[in-house]
């Protein structure tokens, strides 16, 4: 039996082959966990959810292919617009079944243009009480969900102030002024409910 000399064996073993196949596979797979973090900060800073409360946040309307970026971030997404408002908008089943797919609960209050019904506040207020996490609201722009957010907060048994849910509402980018008197109202209402 003849021995290669040194210089003329083969410089990949059996052993380094596996260790150069595990390191490329580690490679492989931090490289695509990055790009799919990449790909779910640039669809957060796309749709730039602006806080409410501590775990509530509003947004712009969302598609299916939104819903995997928020995954880790909220535990369930609310729909408050009305199906069929225009033309190519994602339905509720849509978006339904895609959260459901990411793990992300979802619920469907919807809220038409105009004057909010007391009954889409209090459906959110309920929503909002059995979250358990962090929750997105959304519609068309915004505003009907920050607005619906808003007396919904106001009818909360240890909710904010009304000036102090004006404000977020503000910073959210919305407008609730002239919701003013119903917020004040269910301020004062729950006052008198708590003993």
């Amino acid at each position: 039996m003849t021995t290669l000399p040194r210089s003329a064996r083969p410089w990949l073993s059996p052993g380094k082959a596996f260790l150069f196949s595990l390191l490329f596979t580690a490679i492989g797979v931090l490289a695509y966990a990055g790009w799919l973090q990449y790909l779910d900060a640039q669809t957060l800073r796309r749709i730039a959810p602006r806080q409410l409360a501590a775990s509530v946040d509003v947004t712009t309307q969302l598609h299916p292919a939104d819903l995997a970026a928020l995954r880790w971030r909220y535990a369930v997404i609310v729909d408050l617009r009305p199906d069929g408002e225009v033309a190519g908008q994602p339905s509720s089943q849509e978006m339904e079944a895609e959260a459901s797919q990411q793990g992300l609960r979802f619920r469907y209050i919807p809220v038409p243009h105009g004057e909010i019904p007391e009954a889409a506040a209090d459906r959110l207020r309920e929503v909002l009480a059995e979250a358990h996490g962090s929750v997105l609201l959304y519609c068309r722009s915004g505003k009907r969900a920050a607005r619906t957010w808003a007396l919904a907060e106001a009818a909360r048994a240890d909710g904010l102030s009304s000036s102090a849910i004006v404000t977020a509402v503000q910073k959210a980018g919305q407008e609730a002024d002239d919701l003013q008197g119903r917020i004040e109202r269910a301020v004062k209402a729950r006052r008198k409910e708590t003993p």
